[in-house]
């Protein structure tokens, strides 16, 4: 176990972990930050998706002893009281269904904004690739980021 300074959500938190504690975990288990899920624990269906710095990255595969003093992001970092841009767009076009990839698929859809305020289509479609849905609600996602991206 080792001590860890984390800055996540704004805030200087201290953790003990293992360094080979994926940050999910960390941020699940030790700092009951429950909005990122565990999808697939390799990094592929993006359910994990956090903002390390602003870029999207996948918390399953990310060891918390490689984080340092970086800013972390989860979906509960996002806006105080839930009213991102993209969370307001998300409940206008109802994507989620079962709701599990959502977290995710937003902070995915938020790092692509940050990057990119008006993405085409193309530019949507590449930069959610990585981003599963097992309900297949890709089409309202992508209208819920057009929505977004039309309103900053």
């Amino acid at each position: 176990m080792a001590t860890y300074n984390l800055h996540v959500n704004g805030k200087s938190l201290q953790v003990e972990a293992d360094p080979d504690t994926p940050m999910l975990w960390v941020l699940r288990d030790n700092l009951d930050l429950v909005g990122t899920k565990y999808g697939c624990g390799i990094g592929q269906c993006g359910a994990c998706t956090v903002h390390l710095d602003g870029t999207a990255v996948r918390s399953c595969s990310l060891p918390v002893s490689v984080v340092g003093d970086k800013a972390i992001t989860t979906i509960e970092g996002l806006a105080e009281k839930a009213d991102h841009v993209l969370q307001a767009a998300w409940r206008e076009h109802d994507v989620p269904q079962c709701g599990y990839c959502q977290a995710g698929q937003i902070m995915n859809a938020a790092a692509l904004l940050n990057n990119n305020p008006k993405p085409s289509d193309q530019e949507i479609d590449n930069a959610m690739h990585g981003n599963l849905c097992r309900c297949g609600t890709y089409l309202k996602i992508k209208a819920a980021i057009k929505t977004a991206s039309s309103q900053l």
